[in-house]
């Protein structure tokens, strides 16, 4: 809520969306269910889905879309962003978060602290990176897959880009130094499958 508040909080009603609210109120806003979202008599409504699982996020995405609700990106202030950058909605980018060049991230993307996507790089619909994912130039990251705190990708090649497969998990801290495979679930350096 701190990032939308400080892009929002002049010109939007700003409140807590949960089906079961865990009181009528959290740090000054207030926590509605879903239903209750609905019927509020804003003339425009719009969500950011702050949600890690990324398949609850995409179901809710997907409940929200069917309603007319939009999505709006939660932003810090300071986020670097270069040149060719294409971001689709609903993205939740924390501070100090940096993208170069030459990039495209899918939808609903969750980029924590001090993380960056270098140049070249394909990131996926619904995928979360934990604090500080050091993604380097020429990755591919399917959707949903989740990529831990600390986590270094080595940088691929032109052509011939390192990827991270559909729903791989790859573990905090983990040297990524060659492509994963989709559902895999990768640790340690270098990053291998975990047994």
């Amino acid at each position: 809520m701190p990032l939308l508040r400080a892009q929002h909080a002049q010109s939007a009603e700003l409140v807590f969306v949960d089906d079961n609210p865990p009181a009528e109120a959290l740090n000054g806003h207030a926590c509605l269910t879903y239903a209750e979202f609905l019927k509020h008599s804003a003339g425009s409504k719009k969500v950011c889905l702050a949600i890690a699982n990324s398949a609850i996020r995409e179901k809710l995405a997907l409940r929200c879309t069917s309603d007319g609700i939009g999505f709006v990106q939660a932003r810090a202030h300071n986020v670097v962003e270069m040149d060719e950058v294409e971001i689709a909605e609903g993205a939740i980018l924390s501070p100090f978060v940096t993208f170069t060049s030459n990039i495209k991230i899918g939808k609903h993307f969750h980029a924590n602290l001090y993380s960056y996507v270098e140049h070249d790089c394909i990131i996926g619909n619904f995928v979360t990176f934990a604090p500080s994912v050091h993604c380097n130039g020429n990755v591919v990251i399917e959707d949903h897959a989740y990529i831990g705190t600390g986590a270094m990708i080595k940088q691929g090649l032109p052509g011939k880009p390192l990827v991270i497969g559909r729903g791989a998990v790859v573990g905090m801290g983990a040297v990524v130094t060659k492509s994963v495979p989709a559902g895999a679930v990768v640790v340690g350096n270098p990053a291998r499958p975990k047994v």
